[in-house]
C-alpha cells in the first residue's frame, strides 16, 4: 500500500526529500506559494510556540482575502482594494506597494526575485520583489483568482475564463493554454512535471508540463473551489458535493469518499496533507482528520462557524481560521485545542508560516503577525 507502516515510519524524514529541486514541505524561513510548496501540501517545516503572541498588525486598505508569500523577510499579500503590498515580517511596515488593475483575490506566488499574482480583470503580474516595479503583464479573458504555481522556468495559474495557462517567467510569453469545461478557481499543483487541475467543470484534469498534453481526466461528481493536494501519487480534494476525495494518479480512479455522516455540506478549504492524516476545514463548521489510506475520519473538531480558510500542519500543530473571526492551534495528534485568538473581521485567507511566526489577514484588512513573544 502506498501509505504503509514503512511509510509512516519514515515520514520524520521527508521534510528533506526534493522533487525537482523542491522541498515538499515549506521552507522554514519561506512561504512562497499558497499552501506553501508546488505539490500544494500545506505542511511548514520549523514550528510555532504553543501560546503564540501577537507581534504586531497593519490595517490595509480594504479586504483581504488573499494569502500571504513571504521570503527574505518580506510579506507580499494583495488586498480588494487593488494593491499588493509589501510588508516587514518583523515589524509590519509598510515597504511599498503596487497598483494593479482591479481586485486582487489571487494569493502571491514567489520564483526568481519575481512576485506574480492575477486580479479580476484579468491580468497577470510579475512585480519585482524589492521595489514593486512591474517587471512584465499579461491579460487573459477573465479575473484571476487562482495563484501561480511554477516548473523550470515556466509560470501556471487558472482563469475564470476557463483556461489552464503557462507563461515564461523571464516575459510572461504564453508558451501554452488548455481550455477547460468551467472556471479554474483554485491553484495548480506541481508533481513530477505535471500539472493538477481540479475546477468547477468537476474535473481533475493532469497535463504534461513540457507540451499542454492533457494525460488524464478524472469526473469528481461536483464542482470544485478547493485546490488539490498532492502525495505520493494521490491527489486529494473537497468539493461542492460535500465530499473529500482521494484520487490515484497512476490509476485515474477515485480511491474513497469522505462526507460528514450527519451534516451535508460543501468543503472549500484546501486540504493539508502527511503520510499520517488529511485535515481539512468544511461548511459544516468542522474539522476533519481523516486517514489518506482509507479516508475514515481520525477525528473531528467543531467551531462555531464554517471553515474556508485553509489548514496548515506545523511541528505537531494545525493552524486554521474560521469564517466567524477565530484563529486555533490545534494538537495535530489527537484535535485538542492548544490555542485560540480573536480577531477583528472573519479569516477568508488561509494562514502562511515562516521563520516561527504565523501569517494570516482577515477580511477587514487587518494582517495579523503571531509569534514568540519579545523579550524587552
Amino acid at each position: 500500500m502506498i501509505f504503509n507502516a514503512i511509510n509512516r515510519r519514515i515520514s520524520a524524514f521527508l521534510s528533506v526529500l526534493t522533487v525537482s529541486g523542491w522541498s515538499l514541505f515549506a521552507q522554514g524561513n519561506e512561504w512562497l506559494l499558497f499552501r506553501g510548496n508546488p505539490e500544494l501540501t500545506g505542511v511548514a517545516s520549523g514550528d510555532l510556540p504553543s501560546d503564540p503572541q501577537p507581534l504586531w498588525s497593519y490595517q490595509a486598505d480594504g479586504e483581504v482575502e488573499s494569502t500571504a508569500a513571504i521570503s527574505n523577510k518580506t510579506i507580499f499579500l494583495g488586498s480588494l482594494s487593488g494593491f499588493l503590498l509589501a510588508l516587514d515580517l518583523d515589524t509590519g511596515k509598510l515597504k511599498w506597494k503596487y497598483q494593479a488593475t482591479d481586485e486582487i483575490k489571487s494569493s502571491p506566488s514567489i520564483r526568481e526575485d519575481l512576485v506574480f499574482f492575477g486580479d479580476e480583470k484579468g491580468t497577470f503580474h510579475a512585480v519585482h520583489t524589492y521595489n514593486g516595479q512591474r517587471a512584465w503583464s499579461f491579460r487573459a479573458d477573465a479575473g484571476i483568482i487562482s495563484s501561480a504555481n511554477f516548473s523550470e522556468g515556466r509560470v501556471l495559474f487558472g482563469s475564470y475564463d476557463q483556461n489552464l495557462y503557462c507563461l515564461a517567467i523571464k516575459d510572461g510569453s504564453l508558451i501554452w493554454k488548455r481550455e477547460t469545461e468551467g472556471y479554474i478557481h483554485g491553484t495548480p499543483a506541481v508533481l513530477n512535471g505535471d500539472v493538477i487541475v481540479t475546477g468547477c467543470d468537476g474535473y481533475l484534469r493532469v497535463f504534461r508540463i513540457q507540451d499542454g498534453a492533457e494525460k488524464m481526466k478524472v469526473n469528481l461528481g461536483a464542482y470544485v473551489g478547493a485546490s488539490p493536494a498532492a502525495f505520493a501519487n494521490r491527489v486529494f480534494v473537497g468539493t461542492f458535493g460535500n465530499e473529500v476525495l482521494c484520487i490515484d494518479l497512476q490509476k485515474g480512479n477515485i480511491v474513497w469518499r469522505y462526507e460528514n455522516p450527519n451534516a451535508h455540506f460543501p468543503f472549500y478549504s484546501s486540504a493539508a496533507i502527511t503520510g499520517q492524516m488529511v485535515i481539512v476545514g468544511g461548511r459544516d463548521k468542522m474539522l476533519h482528520a481523516l486517514d489518506p489510506e482509507s479516508g475514515k475520519a481520525l477525528w473531528t473538531f467543531r467551531i462555531k462557524s464554517k471553515v474556508d480558510c485553509s489548514p496548515v500542519i506545523v511541528g505537531g500543530k494545525i493552524a486554521f481560521g474560521t469564517v466567524g473571526g477565530e484563529l486555533f492551534l490545534l494538537d495535530a495528534a489527537t484535535g485538542k485545542e492548544i490555542w485560540k485568538f480573536e480577531g477583528a473581521g472573519g479569516f477568508v485567507s488561509s494562514p502562511s508560516v515562516a521563520e516561527g511566526k504565523l501569517v494570516i489577514s482577515s477580511n477587514e484588512g487587518t494582517v495579523y503577525c503571531f509569534g514568540k513573544a519579545q523579550i524587552s
